[in-house]
């Protein structure tokens, strides 16, 4: 049924034919003393009504003047039921594309051509000014009928509209969900990567042996950010779906032991009734906090991860010491780390607190709140 709809108004030929049959049954008196031929010409001055969508003030005046040539003609005067439907269709027509001033013009010559009439033909008749009034609720509901189809139209493209731009707001929400994702994933696992493998380097003539475990943190590391990239790309392909597994604030333990640093983990409360999501948002603070102390604190530098269920809150803090070796070298930074930390606490309306430390050191204190 809604092909059917939809190639109709494609094709709004279609719906003039009913239009047309009722121009074909209202047909001239045949009989008399004119020729057949003669007879027939007002039927041809209805053919401009199939230009009326692409030209419809042209056809209107068209109408206009071959309905006030058909009142004048004694031979032509009694096809007055066509000549009326036709100047209803133009003023349909008018209406419903916003031409409303020139539709009340056409509306005035309307009423003058059928006083005109009546006074020439029907003064006379018994009550000549309902036969003047009779033919005007035709053009009446004409123009109605235009106000409500156009008033429909617009609201259907208002709903259109708005659906479009609900789209591109689930899309560009989407892509920025995305993004964060692989922020906190690549940012974190490639710095890990990329320290254990300076610090191997410098260890491989001292200490051969902790080499092998920072090769093997480095492939560990490596298969979990392979794991969370084959995710997202899961959800690129397979859409809401496909987001489970995601990472839970019960692999916290791991992802601290992948820091490679000093780093105790806190977990108090009952994390039970925390949502997925919450459970994620949560996961992915530590992780980039944690990202943050392996790029820019000291070697020797310690943290604590400490989280706390309070319902209806989650309290996270994590912190690291100053140290006192020196810097390590300075990794890239994409700038993106407070502010998808920032945006992922405002989704749970909590508060998002950083500043440094008077030893030296860094403090990423965050609330969510999970509201059952």
């Amino acid at each position: 049924m809604e092909r059917l709809v939809k190639w109709v108004l494609r094709h709004r030929w279609t719906v003039d034919l009913p239009l047309y049959a009722v121009f074909l049954f209202l047909a001239p008196n045949w009989f008399g003393d004119e020729p057949w031929p003669t007879r027939a010409i007002p039927m041809l001055l209805l053919l401009p009504l199939l230009l009326r969508r692409r030209f419809p003030r042209t056809v209107a005046v068209v109408i206009i003047a071959g309905a006030a040539a058909v009142y004048f003609n004694d031979i032509w005067a009694y096809d007055r039921g066509r000549t009326d439907l036709a100047m209803a269709v133009v003023l349909f027509n008018l209406v419903k594309l916003r031409h409303r001033w020139f539709a009340a013009t056409i509306a005035a010559a309307i009423v003058v051509l059928d006083v005109q009439w009546v006074s020439l033909y029907a003064p006379e008749a018994e009550n000549p000014t309902f036969t003047m009034l009779g033919i005007l609720p035709l053009h009446i509901a004409a123009w109605a009928l235009a106000e409500f189809f156009r008033a429909r139209e617009q609201l259907t493209a208002e709903e259109e509209k708005r659906d479009d731009a609900q789209t591109r707001a689930a899309v560009a929400e989407e892509r920025t969900r995305i993004a964060r994702e692989l922020h906190d994933v690549l940012a974190h696992s490639i710095s890990v990567i990329v320290l254990n493998a300076e610090g191997a380097k410098l260890a491989r003539h001292r200490e051969p042996e902790a080499v092998d475990r920072t090769l093997d943190t480095i492939v560990r590391t490596g298969r979990d950010a392979l794991a969370e990239l084959r995710r997202l790309l899961e959800v690129l392909h397979a859409g809401q779906a496909a987001r489970s597994p995601q990472p839970t604030l019960a692999e916290l333990r791991e992802l601290v032991d992948q820091s490679g640093r000093d780093v105790t983990l806190d977990v108090s409360g009952d994390p039970g009734p925390l949502p997925a999501s919450a459970a994620l948002q949560a996961y992915r603070i530590v992780q980039e906090a944690l990202t943050n102390m392996i790029k820019h604190a000291p070697a020797d530098a310690t943290g604590r991860v400490g989280v706390a269920f309070e319902p209806p809150e989650v309290r996270i803090e994590v912190t690291n010491t100053g140290g006192h070796a020196p810097p390590a070298p300075a990794l890239p930074s994409s700038g993106r780390g407070l502010t998808g930390m920032r945006q992922r606490v405002e989704m749970y309306h909590g508060e998002l607190s950083t500043g440094p430390l008077p030893d030296g050191g860094y403090r990423v204190c965050a609330t969510l709140v999970v509201r059952p």
